[in-house]
């Protein structure tokens, strides 16, 4: 099936798309920091430039789009392929979860933990920050 947009628009439409300060990234963000969490945002230093960094935790919290990052369970309804050019996006996605795994190997060979938070669970608030706030353990007071 070939695509439905022209190329020119289709570029238009691609290259809107950033890999930073995504509205499920700023949900995490601005709900984590609400409730005392500290971090830093996408350490270059470390593999994959994690999306919060929490270092005296040595803790890291990629937030995945579903599309982008193929999220796997099979109920998820963001995560799945287009209609059109799928000889291209078939092998792109696919290295796109690839380079995911490794990414969180050398991590993990670093001594980091880490969690992926997926798009479609930042949709129900309840479900990522229980998982997120047991990941992270309690907070830590700031002294002020």
């Amino acid at each position: 099936m070939a695509d439905t947009v022209a190329p020119e628009r289709r570029s238009q439409i691609m290259s809107n798309i950033r890999s930073t300060g995504m509205k499920p990234e700023m949900t995490v963000r601005r709900l984590l920091h609400g409730l005392g969490y500290r971090y830093r945002l996408h350490q270059r230093n470390l593999p994959g430039k994690p999306d919060l960094v929490f270092a005296s935790r040595r803790k890291v919290i990629f937030v995945h789009g579903c599309f982008w990052h193929q999220h796997p369970d099979p109920s998820c309804p963001i995560a799945r392929l287009p209609k059109s050019n799928r000889e291209y996006w078939g092998p792109k996605l696919q290295r796109n979860a690839a380079r995911d795994v490794q990414i969180q190997n050398e991590l993990r060979s670093l001594g980091w933990s880490v969690l992926v938070i997926w798009e479609c669970e930042v949709r129900s608030r309840s479900g990522f920050l229980e998982k997120a706030t047991g990941f992270l353990g309690p907070r830590r007071l700031q002294n002020r």
